[in-house]
């Protein structure tokens, strides 16, 4: 690890692409961190991105120790392979475009769309709005998550549609939807495929015995 980490492929504060990665704290050391379990040495550095001004903190140990992180904290966001193909690439996109917040809530909506459409909502003389309304009846969705996804919904539209009042949406504003993304894609889908995963090893153990 060196003044600049530069084979960071987005900054997981901002997502700009290839972000300028300045080094502001390092443990002493260049060998690393004297350790009393026996394994590898450690070294820590923290970093800040030029652009945000995010601070990420650098792990190295052993033959990374002076080269290269071997982990980043936060590390960058990447949509969840239990997603489905269309729905992930938006949400991929809504991670990558956080620094455009106006292009990311409109990819956070698109994903909180075709997610709806994965799980059957894919009727196209409905409106988002209705679909979202139809999950929560059939008990898809909760409440809360269904007052959540019409606050994504509202945000991606007034950037698509140039709203007169309130065209642009806030950084916050971006996160915000994003974060909901992600969070009903783990819930309709990562969280489904993890239990499918565990009851079937659950029943090849018990096949075993």
């Amino acid at each position: 690890m060196g003044d600049q980490l530069t084979d960071v492929r987005r900054c997981p504060h901002c997502s700009i692409a290839t972000p300028l990665l300045y080094q502001v704290w390092a443990s002493k050391g260049s060998e690393g961190t004297p350790r009393t379990d026996g394994q590898d040495r450690k070294a820590w550095a923290t970093y800040l991105c030029r652009t945000c001004g995010g601070a990420v903190s650098a792990e190295a140990y052993g033959p990374y120790i002076g080269q290269e992180a071997a982990y980043l904290y936060p590390g960058t966001k990447q949509a969840h392979e239990d997603i489905p193909s269309i729905a992930r690439v938006f949400l991929q996109q809504a991670f990558d475009t956080l620094h455009a917040p106006d292009a990311s809530a409109v990819m956070a909506g698109s994903a909180v769309d075709a997610m709806l459409k994965e799980r059957g909502y894919d009727d196209q003389k409905k409106s988002l709005y209705a679909r979202i309304d139809q999950a929560l009846a059939d008990n898809v969705l909760t409440q809360g998550m269904a007052e959540w996804a019409h606050s994504v919904r509202l945000g991606s539209n007034r950037p698509r549609h140039a709203d007169a009042e309130r065209p642009h949406v806030s950084h916050a504003e971006a996160r915000q939807s994003v974060e909901f993304a992600e969070a009903l894609g783990n819930f309709l889908f990562v969280l489904t495929a993890k239990i499918d995963r565990g009851i079937e090893a659950a029943k090849t153990a018990s096949a075993v015995k």
